[in-house]
């Protein structure tokens, strides 16, 4: 995977996920359920690498932004304190 740039980082509520699964039916998966919940950058392929179990895939998410109709689906501010520590 590529190193992690600053400006999907540079705020509170941003998060770079590197996501590793044992297929490339599971990884996607788990993004869509993220997508569900958050404003998402999804990935649109999963990764081998070579000598490496199962694939990879990176999503980016902005939690700030909840977009599932539940009202759960919203992520209280204290996180955001916690991340800026």
């Amino acid at each position: 995977m590529n190193p992690i740039n600053e400006v999907h980082v540079r705020d509170p509520g941003l998060v770079v996920l590197d996501v590793a699964a044992a297929d490339d039916a599971t990884a996607p998966a788990f993004q869509h359920l993220l997508a569900d919940r958050w404003a998402t950058a999804t990935a649109e392929h999963t990764i081998r690498d070579a000598g490496e179990p199962g694939v990879r895939l990176r999503c980016y998410l902005d939690l700030r932004q909840p977009v599932g109709s539940d009202d759960s689906a919203h992520v209280p501010p204290q996180v955001f304190t916690e991340v800026q520590r």
